[in-house]
């Protein structure tokens, strides 16, 4: 179980760097726009990676705890 956790998280992280990467090609193709709202995504994405983080991290330690 806390394989999947920290999978989830692994997850999160790919989609915000493939965002991240995808708004900046639009940046750099003067596509402002689309770029903005991209790289909002990719911070949507950031902040969910952040969060699973945490819970798996969280998952974790109350294994670890369990095991003492």
């Amino acid at each position: 179980m806390p394989n999947d956790s920290h999978q989830r998280a692994a997850e999160f992280h790919d989609l915000a760097a493939h965002a991240h990467r995808v708004a900046a090609a639009h940046h750099g193709k003067e596509d402002h726009l689309t770029g903005h709202e991209l790289a909002r995504q990719a911070m949507e994405h950031s902040a969910k990676a952040h969060q699973a983080t945490q819970e798996a991290l969280q998952e974790s330690a109350k294994l670890a705890k369990q095991k003492e």
